[in-house]
């Protein structure tokens, strides 16, 4: 049997990112899922880019705070213990908004783990 118990706040942030990013997944030995803790302050946003992924489904279920996630519809308001799930193919955005009063802590959770799948997406051209 193999068991892993991961403190987060041990993990180095993952470097250039526009907010505190703990990759969680290796640490615990996880290779199907990619797992990460992110804490935005206000006016950060999780991912480097509105994207999306061509494989990848994801998750975000937020621990504290409210979190916002643009998509080409609309932005949907995500508080906490509350989850939303973006299916592969669908772009989105997930940010603290500029004037929320505290930061946004966020699991993140994304299936398969699959690196050079994410694809920057531009409102404008759609």
């Amino acid at each position: 049997m193999n068991y892993r118990v991961v403190d987060a706040d041990s993990i180095d942030p993952a470097p250039d990112r526009p907010s505190d990013c703990r990759k969680l997944a290796e640490p615990a030995g996880l290779t199907a899922v990619a797992l990460n803790r992110f804490r935005a302050a206000p006016g950060e946003q999780l991912p480097l880019a509105y994207h999306l992924h061509e494989t990848q489904e994801e998750a975000f279920y937020v621990l504290s705070g409210t979190l916002s996630v643009e998509t080409p519809d609309r932005t949907y308001a995500v508080g906490p213990d509350e989850l939303i799930a973006v299916a592969p193919g669908n772009p989105q955005r997930a940010y603290n908004p500029a004037d929320a009063t505290e930061d946004v802590v966020v699991l993140a959770i994304g299936a398969p783990a699959v690196d050079g799948d994410a694809v920057p997406y531009d409102p404008t051209d759609a």
